[in-house]
Parts: C-alpha cells; sequence; structure tokens
C-alpha cells in the first residue's frame, strides 16, 4: 500500500515501436485525475560532444552502455525522497544535451518507460511496478519504419540497416531477456483495454 508520501515507480520496457508511449498515454489519460509524472529513458541518453559528428552517427543507441544511468538512478532517488528533478533535455540531430532541462515533479505515481529500462540491476531495484510490453517483432519493424520515414524524414534503406546492424541484435540480448524480470506482461496492439484496466486498478488499489 502506498502511503502519502511513498512514490510509486512505474518502469515500463519492451522493444523499439512495442506500443510503450501509447500505454503510457492510455495510463495518463485514464488517471487524468491523479498526479503523475513520466521520464522516459531517450532523454539519458550521454552527451557526445567529445566525438566527431561521424563518430556519432557510428554510435551504437541501442546498447546500454549509451545512456547515462548514473544520473537517471540518481534523479529517480531524488524522485523517492520527494525531490524534484531537471530532467536532461537531448537533442537526437546533434546528439548532444540542450542547456535547457525540464522539471519534474515528485509526483506520487512516477512512470519510467525505455527500451532498455530493465537492463540495469540498481534501477530494477528502485522500481515498485514492472511491465514488459510484447509485440511481435515484424509488427514493430513496420511501426519503426513508419514512424522514422514520417517523423524523422529517415530513408527506408537508413532504417533497415540500422535495425538489423544494432536495433534486433541489442534487442535480444539486452531487452527480450529481461520480459522475465516483468510483474506484468501486456501485448503491445492497439486495442488492449483490458490489459491497461487491469494495471490502472492495481495502481489505485494500492494508493487506497
Amino acid at each position: 500500500m502506498i502511503t502519502q508520501s511513498d512514490k510509486f515507480i512505474i518502469g515500463i520496457a519492451g522493444g523499439s515501436a512495442s506500443g510503450k508511449t501509447t500505454l503510457v498515454k492510455k495510463i495518463i489519460n485514464q488517471m487524468k485525475n491523479e498526479k503523475l509524472s513520466v521520464i522516459d529513458l531517450d532523454s539519458y541518453y550521454k552527451d557526445l560532444g567529445g566525438l566527431s559528428e561521424q563518430e556519432r552517427t557510428e554510435v551504437n543507441f541501442d546498447h546500454p552502455k549509451s545512456l547515462d544511468f548514473d544520473l537517471l538512478i540518481k534523479h529517480i532517488k531524488d524522485l523517492k525522497q520527494g525531490k524534484s528533478i531537471e530532467k536532461p533535455i537531448y537533442d537526437f540531430k546533434t546528439h548532444l544535451r540542450k542547456s535547457e532541462t525540464t522539471l519534474v515533479e515528485a509526483t506520487k505515481i512516477i512512470l519510467l518507460e525505455g527500451i532498455l529500462v530493465f537492463s540495469n540491476t540498481e534501477l530494477m531495484k528502485l522500481l515498485d511496478m514492472k511491465i514488459y510490453v510484447e509485440t511481435a517483432s515484424d509488427i514493430r519493424l513496420m511501426r519503426r519504419i513508419e514512424r522514422d520515414m514520417k517523423e524523422r524524414a529517415r530513408s527506408l534503406e537508413s532504417i533497415k540497416k540500422q535495425y538489423f546492424e544494432t536495433v534486433r541484435p541489442m534487442y535480444i540480448e539486452f531487452i527480450q531477456p529481461t520480459k522475465a524480470e516483468a510483474d506484468i506482461i501486456i501485448p503491445g496492439s492497439r486495442n488492449n483495454t483490458v490489459s491497461i484496466n487491469m494495471i490502472i486498478s492495481g495502481i489505485r488499489n494500492l494508493m487506497v
């Protein structure tokens, strides 16, 4: 049971384009009267200012080493203690952190979403609920192609190259195995209403 001073950290992991962000939006929409904060793991990519522009494009962003877990863990601990944090803003075009940050308040419920959320042992210890979004690889690939071509103006060839060189192998090595660590595994389909209602019901029961 969550007391008035407790902070409930929910980790949401799964492969790229599995439906994690969509799940977060649905939870927020159904719990609009509750105080929720969201942290996206993508904001914690390491600043690559020490590398040339060419070297930055060659970094494997699907590997845990590309993320600043030390800073994220510090921020999660601060939030659990009731302290607000200044979340980094990452510029994916330059692969640098912007000078400005985003204020995240220490609300009762905090959603942490990202493909590698379950890949760090110390971070896992700070999570109160772990949700894994599972979606078939062919669906994830099609979603990623559609998203990257539409939102990031990338070519089909570059998307395919990245998928087979880093996205897929890193998923097999670092993401798929963490499904075993999840408290809840839900389908990443658009019509997972029953699963979402179960999650929300569980959260609300803990908040009573």
